[in-house]
């Protein structure tokens, strides 16, 4: 527990020495492509502070020259750090609103062009996916965790509909990320910090083009099921791995 609260104590000050000069690179030009690099540099530093080593699968299925909207599913706040660290393009989040709150973080995010969403506001939601539809036309990426929260016990989660509503808007591809073992180092609503290893599995690209509002759920479907196949695929693997890294820590 001592270990896991000098990891926080570190973590906490070294993303806000972070978060400090990433609000001052917004007054540069291409400010959001300079951030993003700080906030890979950020999550780098972290997951190496925390002994967590990521083993990456699919890089191939990452499209390099357009736009695309990541979906993963979500376990652990380390899912963050794990996407800003090892997905080599440019994207931008799509987080909720209470993370732009933060002191001094909420403005590195707005400064990054980040785009904040209130899930409790319909409207409001819909507003935030309209300006992610303007990003996506000026070539950046999103990226989005469609369960909108943490699962606790490792279970896939039905998917929200926004972001698929965005990629059926924008006629973008979307790529099925696969995060196996994040719940492991670090669990929802836990600050314990259990070095091991972490899987990311990149899916292939699913295109949007043969599908309308109409059909979003069949899209859902598709997307969700290819994440939950690849997880299943490689989760008995990464399970092992950051046990027997564990036992070794211990």
């Amino acid at each position: 527990m001592i270990y896991s609260a000098l990891l926080v104590t570190l973590g906490v000050a070294i993303t806000a020495f972070m978060s400090f000069w990433s609000v001052v690179f917004s007054v540069f030009p291409d400010a959001d492509n300079r951030i993003h690099k700080v906030a890979n540099l950020w999550a780098k530093i972290l997951l190496l502070l925390c002994n967590t080593r990521v083993n990456i699968i699919g890089r191939e299925n990452i499209l390099r020259s357009r736009p695309q909207i990541f979906m993963a599913n979500h376990q652990s706040d380390f899912d963050i750090l794990i996407s800003l660290a090892h997905i080599p393009v440019q994207f931008r989040w799509i987080a909720k609103k209470e993370l732009f709150a933060i002191p001094v973080f909420g403005a590195a995010m707005r400064s990054a062009g980040y785009i904040e969403i209130d899930r409790s506001n319909h409207e409001k939601a819909m507003q935030s996916l309209e300006e992610a539809a303007l990003k996506i036309r000026a070539g950046k990426s999103i990226m989005t965790f469609p369960e909108g929260t943490r699962s606790r016990d490792g279970e896939i989660k039905p998917f929200k509909q926004g972001a698929f509503h965005l990629a059926i808007k924008s006629g973008v591809p979307i790529v099925p990320v696969s995060i196996i073992g994040s719940g492991l180092i670090m669990p929802k609503r836990s600050l314990k910090v259990t070095p091991g290893q972490i899987k990311i599995v990149i899916g292939k690209p699913v295109d949007v083009n043969s599908f309308d509002v109409e059909k979003r759920q069949q899209l859902i479907e598709t997307v969700r099921n290819e994440i939950i196949n690849n997880y299943n695929e490689w989760q008995d693997v990464g399970k092992k791995d950051i046990m027997d890294v564990g036992s070794e820590g211990a």
